[in-house]
């Protein structure tokens, strides 16, 4: 359907038109211009006349909503390349197996949920896509296509099984154990997941979509960093695309539009969006009283996006070309979501009277149509034509990165059971006359027993159907999603090399952050692990002594530097470069994580590892982009998170959204995150150097969180043979005999053990000392990770519960049986921290655990730590304490 006619324009009425003639002439004059000069001289003329608009203060500038048509126009979609009938056919059958599979589930086991609806809007974008342009990875050598990236909107995942049914990757009894993960591997099946998720079939998904907004924002860094890699010669991405199918409503998420001026600033013409305009959330229209694609419209082409409407199928065509008076665009532009969502809850008898009765015009237009042919007008989300050339000029587009707005139903062809209607979301059971219905609605080759039965339906191998599914997954590289990691092994370079004045300090003082920064300064110099590390900061790098890599690697810039910096003199000066390595990415934590992301699951996404360092505040990790880093794990990121001026104590004077008191804790409940909290940088250097060693050289699906203060202390030596205790959580520091015995009343037990980590740790050993001059002999352990003690200790406890007769002692308990006495816990961070060790404290040891609990204040290092009972004189008083009693 092409825009409006030239002579509809001319012939609606404006009733604040204050002169019509005049406004004629100026259109005729302007359809003239376009006539004999083009559409270039007719863009100029508008410009010309914006800016002089401008300059005379006239207060007006360019609307940025279309009429509600769609973009690209009959003339300009060019032919169809497929076969429709079978492209129709195919996609028939593949919603008939993801309804029937969904259902299945939920008549055997009613709680398990699962989405009909949205993959009925969406299955003609998804299988546009399918059949035309989606690109699987042929493979790594030089000049094969290495894949698009494709991010599935997460409520549509019953569609990708029921496809991935037809190719053959997935069975019948697959279908049949959707979301049955455990009870399914008894049955010889495999289970499916609810939505795409890497870590549940890491053979199958490559991104987690799943928490909606996470998708979009990382698609946009995605795509961001293909640049990168391109940029810094270290793989061409070029002709790959990244393509992000997400739902209207998800577009209410923060994250799924904050990175939007990312996009365009960028220029990342390598992304396109599909929004499915299905117009209805969870429970309830999207913009009822209003109109979703005009209101997402202003926003992505006021972010600078390429916006293209796909709105009408092509049966509407043909009502535009006859309407000769602009009734039916006004019409339409008059229409809100919630009606529209009535209109396709309705039959063709409603919306002839309804809509087409609105005004003789209208009435007019549908003069000669069926009341059956009203009701299967399609709107353009649903119109394969429509589709593909939305699709052809997005991929074409230059400069831009572009959106499709797709208009579709809720529950398309689900009939008076589930279209349009506000319960479509939670539809998940039909009845049997439903499902003749849908059976019927798209013509499928099922008996009425079949289709009540919900069998499933595959074509003969040698059908036209099949052999035409599998010859266009051929030409585009094969099937897909498919989540590969083939990827060539990272040599990591000797500790030495880098950290010998880490491992050797000498007591030299200096924070563990400076530490790392020194580390990682020493690892980019590294000729082969060097151009792999990826350095990223969230507008802190200054902050954490970062300014030295400044000049040394560049800051990376899809531009270059465009000015010279105030500090240009200046060793530390700031420099930006098309080949920079580090990724600052301003004041956007979600915006960090989304690169880190990125980075750290190249080696699946690109064949090529990369190995990323992402540095921030510690409070603006876990807690505040914590979903993020949830989606991270799932799709098995390998990289390191630095938390820095961590702890509740260490960042003094911030306050109390500043200071991190829960980080490790969130840390903990995500299985493949190791997280530590080295007090030392000799013990930072054993971890880092594993943390390498595991993720790029063993390839193991793990990411590290280590956390780094910004305070300034002696670092001592690493402790002979300290590196296995550093690596499972623990080892004995240090012991102090007791000194003398001041007290008047000497105790009874003279002997106990402290246990301290991070920042902590210098107060625990100020403590032992107070403690040895009162006459008290003391071994100190610094607690290197308190979560990976628990989970040794969870470990042992399973073995034995499953009658294994060596279940093994946790290393925590071999640990403490060395030492003797009470054993007292500090940490900078909230007490249930080291309370997660308590089951595996020797029996018979009183174990109290000191942290930092509520909400932090803005003072000194040392009123904090005596605020929260935490310093050396706290430890002391608890440890007396205890001997006591």
């Amino acid at each position: 359907m092409n825009a409006l006619t030239p002579h509809a324009m001319l012939q609606a009425p404006d009733p604040l038109d204050a002169d019509p003639e005049e406004t004629a002439e100026w259109r005729e004059a302007f359809l003239a211009l376009v006539a004999t000069q083009g559409p270039e001289r007719a863009r100029h003329m508008l410009q010309e006349l914006a800016r002089l608009a401008r300059s005379q203060r006239v207060g007006w500038q360019p609307g940025w909503n279309t009429p509600y048509v769609n973009t690209v126009g009959v003339a300009e979609q060019g032919v169809f390349p497929g076969d429709l009938a079978i492209e129709e056919r195919l996609g028939s059958i593949i919603r008939w197996n993801a309804l029937a599979m969904v259902v299945r589930a939920n008549q055997a086991y009613g709680e398990l949920g699962g989405h009909i609806a949205s993959y009925a809007s969406a299955a003609d974008l998804f299988e546009s896509g399918f059949n035309h342009f989606f690109r699987a990875r042929e493979g790594l050598g030089e000049g094969q296509h290495r894949g698009d990236l494709v991010f599935f909107q997460p409520h549509s995942a019953p569609g990708v099984y029921a496809r991935a049914f037809l190719e053959g990757k997935l069975s019948e009894q697959d279908l049949m154990h959707f979301r049955q993960e455990l009870t399914a591997p008894a049955a010889g099946a495999r289970g499916l997941s609810s939505y795409p998720h890497p870590w549940l079939m890491p053979d199958f998904w490559q991104f987690p979509t799943g928490s909606m907004g996470i998708g979009p924002i990382s698609s946009i860094y995605h795509a961001r960093f293909m640049r990168y890699l391109t940029h810094r010669n270290l793989l061409d991405c070029g002709g790959r695309k990244v393509w992000g199918v997400f739902g209207d409503g998800e577009m209410d998420e923060p994250e799924s539009t904050s990175a939007l001026t990312l996009a365009s600033r960028e220029g990342l013409d390598n992304l396109v969006w599909v929004v499915n305009c299905n117009l209805q959330r969870l429970d309830g229209p999207v913009r009822g009283n209003g109109r979703i694609i005009d209101e997402l419209e202003r926003l992505f082409a006021g972010a600078g996006w390429n916006v293209i409407k796909l709105v009408w199928g092509s049966d509407w065509d043909g009502l535009f070309a006859r309407d000769l008076t602009g009734a039916l665009a006004r019409a339409l532009e008059g229409t809100v979501d919630g009606q529209m969502q009535t209109f396709a809850a309705k039959d063709g008898r409603f919306n002839r009277d309804n809509f087409f009765g609105q005004n003789p015009e209208l009435a007019a237009l549908a003069q000669g149509m069926t009341d059956e042919q009203i009701d299967r007008l399609k709107r353009g989300g649903h119109d394969l034509v429509k589709i593909h050339a939305a699709y052809a000029a997005a991929s074409a587009h230059k400069g831009q990165p572009t959106v499709i707005l797709a208009h579709t139903k809720k529950g398309y062809g689900m009939g008076t059971s589930g279209q349009g209607k506000m319960t479509t979301h939670s539809q998940k059971k039909l009845d049997g006359a439903d499902l003749i219905e849908f059976r019927n609605r798209f013509n499928l080759p099922l008996s009425d027993e079949q289709a009540t039965s919900l069998a499933f339906y595959k074509p003969a191998e040698d059908s036209a159907e099949m052999q035409y599914l599998r010859s266009h997954r051929q030409q585009l590289g094969g099937y897909l999603p498919r989540r590969e990691t083939a990827c060539e092994a990272l040599p990591v370079p000797p500790i030495a090399s880098y950290a010998q004045f880490a491992l050797q300090a000498a007591g030299k003082e200096m924070s563990t952050t400076m530490a790392f920064v020194r580390m990682l300064t020493g690892l980019l110099k590294d000729a082969t692990l060097g151009p792999r590390i990826v350095p990223i900061v969230a507008d802190e790098a200054r902050t954490f002594g970062m300014a030295n890599l400044f000049k040394q690697i560049g800051i990376y810039s899809s531009v270059g530097q465009r000015y010279a910096p105030e500090d240009i003199g200046s060793v530390l000066a700031y420099r930006e470069a098309l080949d920079g390595q580090i990724l600052e990415e301003g004041i956007s934590e979600a915006g960090a994580i989304a690169s880190w992301t990125a980075a750290a699951t190249s080696y699946s996404v690109h064949g090529l590892a990369m190995l990323p360092f992402y540095i921030y505040y510690s409070m603006f990790g876990f807690q505040r982009v914590g979903d993020a880093i949830w989606a991270a794990a799932d799709q098995r990121a390998r990289g390191f998170l630095l938390g820095a001026t961590s702890g509740r104590t260490t960042l003094g004077g911030e306050g109390l959204q500043h200071q991190d008191g829960t980080s490790h804790l969130v840390a903990a409940t995500i299985p493949n995150c190791k997280a530590y909290d080295p007090a030392y940088a000799g013990e930072m250097a054993v971890i880092v150097d594993a943390g390498m060693r595991e993720m790029v050289t063993e390839q193991r699906d793990v990411f590290y969180y280590v956390t780094l203060m910004n305070e300034n202390y002696a670092q001592p030596d690493l402790p002979e043979g300290a590196a296995e205790g550093v690596l499972r959580g623990c080892y004995i520091f240090n012991s102090w005999k007791r000194l003398s015995d001041k007290r008047e009343r000497p105790i009874s037990s003279k002997e106990i053990t402290l246990l301290g980590s991070g920042a902590i740790l210098t107060e625990v050993v100020k403590a032992a000392e107070l403690l040895a001059a009162e006459g008290i002999e003391v071994t100190v352990l610094s607690v290197t990770s308190w979560s990976e003690l628990a989970r040794d200790g969870q470990a042992c406890e399973r073995r034995a519960l499953a009658g294994e007769a060596e279940p093994g002692v946790p290393w925590l308990t071999q640990q403490l049986a060395a030492t003797s006495g009470p054993v007292i816990a500090a940490t900078d961070y909230v007490r249930a921290v080291p309370e997660s060790v308590r089951g595996i404290v020797p029996p018979g040891r009183r174990y109290l655990t000191l942290g930092t609990d509520g909400f932090g204040r803005s003072d000194t290092r040392a009123a904090l730590r005596s605020y929260f009972g935490v310093d050396a004189a706290s430890i002391v008083r608890a440890a007396l304490g205890c001997l006591a009693r």
